[in-house]
């Protein structure tokens, strides 16, 4: 199927969303005035460490006070060399992820060279403040955004509210119900020039402790398997971390919780508690 074709003045150019427009098919769900029962997704985070950013997202998915999904994933490639990470309503989030890659990949093939970083952010604000109406209604997604800066050489977070306002951090964000817990958890454990385990593992660190206090995040499930999904992206690209890898690094932090439990004689456990919940009901939460 051949694209439309437009004259000079109403070209949309290299905006698949216009694009869309033009041709009379919405980009995105336009609001109604009741909002059915829908499943919420969080947490997640981004961090920077020496050679790029690391995203990380916990699995569950939670339609009121019940589990609506327990294998979610959260954190996909934008493009080549940045992520996108969902928390929200679950499925406007996914669905706004897919034309942003969408998007992405028409400005290259029109234009034939790649977004700057900056761009691809301000294509994601505008794509947020589309979802608007929506979010009034209570079904509000706020990204988490982050790539490797090619010009600068560096790794760079930019954040979002749910009117379309998005800023760049200077070295890491959470958001979702769990944010608050695992950006204290990383900002007591942050440091300039982080290597990439050490990222990894403070990343993992900071679900751990989201999901030992927020029910609406989940922590790894060793029962079903399922753990949180991180993703690396450097001058490499994007590379997901594999399961193992994050797996092996759950199963040290556990250890140490119980050690640490042990060594100061406490009772039940408080991180290994945090464990068991997670174990029990996989990964993945609400907005």
């Amino acid at each position: 199927m051949a694209l439309p074709l437009f004259p000079p003045t109403e070209d949309p150019g290299p905006d698949f969303a216009r694009l869309l427009r033009r041709s009379g098919v919405p980009a995105m769900p336009q609001g109604n005035e009741i909002a059915p029962p829908v499943r919420h997704a969080t947490t997640v985070a981004a961090l920077r460490f020496a050679d790029g950013v690391v995203m990380a997202g916990d699995r569950r998915a939670t339609e009121g006070h019940a589990i609506a999904h327990r294998a979610m994933d959260k954190v996909f490639p934008a493009d080549r060399y940045s992520a996108v990470a969902i928390a929200g309503a679950a499925g406007f989030a996914v669905e706004m992820v897919r034309l942003f890659q969408t998007q992405l990949e028409h400005y290259e093939k029109v234009e034939g060279i790649t977004l700057s970083l900056e761009g691809k952010a301000n294509q994601l604000a505008q794509m947020v403040r589309q979802h608007l109406p929506l979010a009034m209604q209570g079904l509000a997604v706020v990204p988490l955004f982050a790539g490797y800066d090619i010009g600068r050489r560096t790794g760079r977070i930019f954040t979002y509210d749910v009117t379309g306002g998005h800023y760049e951090e200077a070295d890491f964000q959470a958001t979702g119900s769990g944010g608050r817990d695992a950006r204290t958890t990383i900002k007591l454990g942050f440091r300039e020039g982080l290597s990439r385990s050490d990222a990894i593992e403070l990343a993992i660190q900071a679900l751990y402790e989201a999901a030992d206090e927020d029910s609406g995040t989940g922590g790894p499930d060793v029962v079903r398997g399922i753990y949180p999904t991180l993703a690396v992206v450097t001058a490499d690209g994007y590379a997901e971390v594999p399961e193992p890898d994050v797996a092996d690094r759950f199963a040290a932090l556990i250890a140490r919780k119980r050690a640490e439990q042990g060594a100061s004689g406490g009772g039940n456990g408080g991180g290994d508690s945090g464990a068991g919940r997670g174990g029990g009901s996989g990964g993945g939460g609400p907005a």
